[in-house]
């Protein structure tokens, strides 16, 4: 299986098809593996397009070492430099989502002429993590609230897998200059979210007085990613640009 080593860092991912370069990028818990499982790698390639799906540090068959060091958002966003470097393409059209969608904003701050367009599903641009009526959603609280409800998506996180998939939690409250690097950056934006994902309302009001479009799909954070509609306003907009 194709792999890339990033800053001593083995990263693992998938490709299918031919055409101009799509990277996805998936959320917290999930893996390269679950853009197929979803539809939305055949749709792609069926549309024309060269996907990569990226297991991210800490996930799937790439690399997971301890060091919260390595989890920052600028050495992830140079993680997916690096498979876009290994494919032979000077950009591409990138998705990302939740946790993958903060990664793509890390790529429109630091990358921003590697993109051809941009895609940011299940995120909040300016408020990240959703707060707690009782203060900051930490992780052991995240943990096991995902352990409750999605026993089967959590299981693989053991011990010793841990760290890192803390690391990737508490790094993602670093939002400095991602509303202006998504605006700013000079590339086509789209803006998705699921109808019952506590990130809907923000990030349709940020699209909204931005002049963004905004993709709404039925279904919550986990369900969104599963909807046909999804796949499809998404394959819309990167056929349209």
């Amino acid at each position: 299986m194709p792999h890339v080593v990033h800053r001593g860092q083995r990263i693992h991912y998938m490709v299918e098809g031919s055409g101009p370069l799509i990277v996805l990028q998936h959320g917290l818990f999930m893996d390269a593996a679950s853009w197929k499982a979803s539809g939305f790698t055949d749709a792609l390639v069926v549309a024309g397009f060269q996907v990569a799906c990226i297991d991210s540090l800490g996930h799937g068959l790439s690399d997971a070492p301890t060091d919260p060091a390595l989890y920052v958002q600028a050495q992830r966003a140079g993680d997916i430099v690096a498979v876009i470097d290994d494919l032979g393409a000077a950009r591409a059209h990138l998705i990302g989502y939740s946790m993958g969608a903060w990664m793509s904003v890390g790529m429109a701050k630091h990358h921003p002429g590697r993109l051809a367009s941009l895609v940011v599903g299940g995120w909040d641009l300016v408020g990240g993590v959703p707060r707690m009526p009782g203060g900051k959603l930490t992780f052991d609280m995240f943990m096991a609230f995902a352990r409750s409800v999605a026993p089967a998506l959590t299981a693989w996180v053991t011990p010793q897998l841990e760290p890192g998939v803390r690391a990737c939690f508490d790094n993602l409250s670093d939002l400095d200059g991602a509303a202006d690097a998504v605006l700013n950056g000079g590339f086509p934006v789209l803006l998705w979210d699921g109808q019952g994902d506590p990130y809907h309302a923000p990030s349709q009001a940020f699209a909204a007085a931005n002049g963004l479009p905004f993709l709404s799909v039925p279904g919550d954070h986990l369900g969104a990613i599963l909807r046909p509609e999804a796949i499809e306003g998404v394959v819309g907009f990167l056929k349209a640009t």
